[in-house]
């Protein structure tokens, strides 16, 4: 259950770093936030998802 955990809380880190470098960069660009809009969502999506996730199993190893 340890390695599940892990897992999970560096990919919220992973993605978290990656939604901060690119949801401004998809704002900036001209015409990019059309281009880009699905997959920011997504990844927000699974940001949320990766939250919870990490909630549930942080219960599990505390």
């Amino acid at each position: 259950m340890t390695i599940a955990f892990q897992f999970a809380l560096f990919a919220l880190i992973a993605i978290s770093f990656l939604l901060v470098v690119g949801v401004p960069v998809a704002f900036a660009s001209p015409g990019g936030w059309s281009g880009s809009r699905n997959l920011v969502f997504s990844g927000a999506s699974l940001w949320i998802g990766l939250v919870f996730s990490v909630g549930i199993l942080n219960s599990f190893i505390s």
